[in-house]
């Protein structure tokens, strides 16, 4: 008979070992999502958004948005076929991949930093933290921030500036097109350098 405190530790053991591991990439992730963003989510280019640690909720309503033509760009294409099995497992694993910054803080960064804690009060420019929060890990609404790719990032910024993102909160509308070029790129460069 086996004592209990070894049985114990050989089930501690074995249940580790299972829980230890990585999720497996889903077979979806590896035939539509990886070439353009990563087997973990980090993204192969900056044009591309980093998706590793980005909300589970977040990333299936966008993914819905572009299957139903209610976000424009190349990902309406991408998405088209996609089931809502598909776009499950999409979210669910690219929110749970770990996350590092993308790119190290620069002194542009500093000015970012500013209107990310403050906002810009001169420009009616409120703090992107009272939405995104301090640590810029965002919502199940709204998008974590922090590690994403600065020129991904940026063209975000412009993208709702111009009023093509038109399937999210249209309160970032408002906020977009009062920031310069040059804020939002310090905002942009300033988010990429959170963990």
């Amino acid at each position: 008979m086996v004592k209990p405190t070894l049985a114990a530790g050989i089930l501690a053991f074995a249940m580790t070992s299972s829980w230890g591991q990585a999720p497996a990439v889903p077979a979806v992730v590896a035939a539509k999502c990886a070439l353009c963003h990563g087997e973990k989510g980090e993204s192969a280019s900056e044009d591309f958004p980093r998706l590793a640690g980005q909300h589970e909720a977040y990333l299936a309503k966008q993914l819905h948005d572009f299957v139903a033509g209610r976000r424009e760009g190349l990902m309406v294409r991408m998405a088209r076929g996609l089931s809502d099995g598909d776009i499950a497992a999409i979210a669910r694993f690219y929110a749970t991949q770990p996350v590092s910054p993308s790119a190290p803080s620069t002194e542009l960064a500093d000015v970012g930093r500013f209107i990310h804690l403050r906002g810009n009060p001169y420009a009616g420019i409120p703090a992107c933290k009272v939405c995104h929060g301090a640590s810029a890990h965002g919502t199940a609404q709204l998008p974590r921030l922090a590690g994403q790719n600065a020129a991904y990032l940026e063209r975000q910024i412009r993208d709702f500036t111009q009023r093509k993102r038109t399937n999210d909160n249209e309160v970032m509308h408002s906020i977009a097109e009062r920031l310069t070029a040059l804020e939002a790129r310090a905002v942009a460069e300033y988010l990429a350098s959170l963990p």
